[in-house]
């Protein structure tokens, strides 16, 4: 299941969440980004094949610009599994248990800290100063209580109606539902560690969509 950065689009059953679901958080944003740049890339190839062989250079930077909007955009989610939250950036993908999970941070994104360290997820940016001004009443009702600090006070990227505060209410409702039910072993919290991988293909094609692009800029030299 997806969600968005719309708090009515955030799933219903995440006030009681199925431990053995998955919920996947990717922003609007990014969603509406990945289209326009592929819609660009589109219109870009188009043109270059019409063009004929004066037009074949145009297809190396066609491809680079729909690259850019999957790797970028697309690409990246936050993941709740039954295992854990699984973040998904463009370089690696963090999976962090729940066990080894001891706060949620939203101050620049939502982070998801353990003992061992913290980890960013890149699908869930806090807002600017003006997303703080749209806030609502309902966008900071019913949040967990993990989402308040001191006095009741919270930050702007708390709100539900961001993209690091509707990550942050998946991930905090989740898990404190497995606190509730006893499902999380708190004498391995210290010794349970997040899973971090790079992610290879996506930075080879990275990388060679940076050569392509920089081969063709070259030769138009």
């Amino acid at each position: 299941m997806e969600s968005c950065n719309d708090e009515a689009m955030i799933p219903t059953h995440a006030q009681d969440p199925n431990p053995a679901s998955v919920e996947q958080f990717r922003p609007r944003t990014s969603k509406i980004l990945s289209f326009l740049l592929w819609g660009l890339a589109l219109v870009m190839s188009t043109t270059s094949a019409l063009a004929g062989v004066p037009g074949l250079p145009g297809l190396p930077l066609a491809l680079a610009v729909a690259f850019v909007g999957y790797w970028l955009f697309w690409f990246p989610v936050v993941r709740l599994s039954e295992s854990g939250v699984t973040l998904v950036n463009p370089a690696r993908t963090v999976t962090v248990p729940w066990v080894a999970l001891i706060a949620v941070d939203t101050k620049f994104a939502l982070k998801l800290r353990t003992p061992h360290g913290a980890y960013t997820a890149w699908a869930a940016p806090a807002p600017g100063v003006t997303g703080a001004y749209r806030a609502k009443p309902e966008h900071v009702q019913n949040l967990p209580g993990t989402s308040f600090g001191a006095g009741g006070s919270m930050r702007p990227g708390d709100l539900r109606n961001s993209d690091s505060g509707a990550a942050a209410f998946l991930v905090r409702t989740r898990w404190a539902a497995l606190a509730e039910s006893g499902r999380l072993d708190v004498d391995q919290t210290e010794t349970s560690r997040a899973a971090v991988r790079w992610n290879v293909p996506q930075l080879v094609g990275a990388a060679v969509a940076a050569i392509a692009v920089v081969l063709v800029l070259v030769n138009l030299g």
